[in-house]
């Protein structure tokens, strides 16, 4: 029986995880459910699942939380940043899924690695942030990093039983998101509540900001670099909006492996914790004949800014994904409160780019630094634009 910690269980990949260990209770028990904010969905998780602990990371909520599980002294409650970091290194634990938000994931993600727990990385920002650092120690403590994105989950699906056989090419597919047929001029007017609307996925609102801006897409240029070990000239953006490829891999015999499925996020989920089995899992299945057209495009760079500077990052290398990650988290939650526009986001994060701190070989106090100095930067340039 697999032990699990969900950091981030309230959210959309948390919530489906609680569903595939629903599935298949004789295989996983939860460890631990830990949350940013939404203590009640918290407490409702854990009086069904009944971990050994709950974490609410804001302290605020920590006596809220307590009480509505007062009946309950077997549950164990905790609060805090700090307690998330300790709690993954708990012995009973074999894997932590880290599906929490943003660069909040990178400490508990270290602390996980440095405990040898395997490591079900839904957070893309912990790679992002410090891909370096965390391969260097994935090896270091021997550690396997299983990946949960979709995109991710299909490359690495792909390249099982391809031994040492080189990649020629990554080919990474993206729905296109929301804006996909807009011209330039028609996005410098859309709304949060127009990006919100994801024709394929239903994800967090960080996360559907992203993939509408094609940062999310970015960002999986740069996990990819590091998961798979390929430079970013092998990685090839497609724009695919039926997303049902969900990633391919180019061989240098020209031979490609793909892995297709309806859009369903506890698929990569549960193949990150089963493999390498395949377990059951009750779901719509893939029918090719009511699949009309798999259409691909090239992405539009000039309209989707955000991708192009995601790729500027991962050449100029050091902290510059850093950078480029604590400025997005800035503008994407502005633009949700309507204080800046759907364009100026890449604006600013390039503007932010420049006037940031670079350093080509930081260390973790550099990535704190680096991420503290790239939001108060992003935060004024935010502030002054609007």
């Amino acid at each position: 029986m697999k032990q699990i910690c969900i950091l981030g269980s309230t959210g959309s990949i948390g919530t489906q995880a609680l569903d595939v260990i629903e599935q298949h209770s004789d295989r996983y028990e939860v460890y631990c459910l830990t949350a940013n904010n939404r203590y009640e969905m918290l407490a409702e998780q854990a009086r069904k699942f009944r971990p050994a602990a709950v974490v609410i990371a804001n302290e605020a909520h920590y006596e809220s939380l307590k009480l509505l599980l007062a009946d309950l002294p077997d549950i164990k409650v905790y609060a805090g940043a700090k307690a998330i970091d300790e709690i993954v290194e708990a012995q009973p634990i074999d894997m932590v899924l880290t599906a929490m938000v943003g660069f909040a994931g990178l400490s508990p993600t270290i602390h996980a690695i440095k405990a040898r727990k395997t490591i079900c990385l839904a957070n893309k920002e912990t790679l992002v942030v410090a891909g370096d650092l965390i391969c260097r120690l994935a090896a270091e403590y021997h550690v396997n990093i299983l990946p949960v994105d979709s995109e991710h989950s299909a490359i690495f699906q792909s390249l099982v039983g391809e031994g040492n056989n080189e990649i020629e090419k990554i080919l990474l597919t993206a729905s296109g998101g929301p804006f996909r047929k807009f011209t330039l001029d028609e996005m410098r007017d859309v709304k949060a509540a127009d990006a919100l609307r994801h024709p394929t996925w239903e994800m967090g609102a960080k996360i559907t900001i992203d993939s509408a801006s094609m940062m999310n897409k970015g960002f999986e240029v740069i996990e990819a670099k590091w998961l798979f070990g390929v430079e970013a000239e092998k990685i090839q953006v497609l724009v695919h909006p039926q997303s049902i490829v969900h990633s391919a891999v180019q061989f240098r015999d020209g031979g490609v492996k793909a892995q297709l499925g309806v859009p369903d996020m506890r698929l990569p989920i549960q193949y990150a914790f089963s493999f390498p089995e395949r377990l059951p899992l009750n779901g719509d299945r893939l029918d090719l004949f009511k699949t009309k057209d798999l259409q691909f495009f090239e992405p539009d760079y000039e309209k989707f800014k955000c991708l192009r500077l995601a790729f500027e990052a991962i050449r100029k290398g050091g902290n510059m994904s850093c950078i480029v990650n604590a400025a997005n988290e800035v503008v994407n939650a502005g633009f949700r409160r309507g204080e800046c526009g759907f364009l100026q986001m890449g604006d600013i994060i390039e503007q932010v780019m420049a006037k940031a701190t670079f350093d080509s070989q930081p260390d973790l106090d550099v990535y704190l630094q680096t991420d503290a100095e790239a939001r108060r930067i992003a935060a004024e340039l935010m502030k002054s634009a609007s």
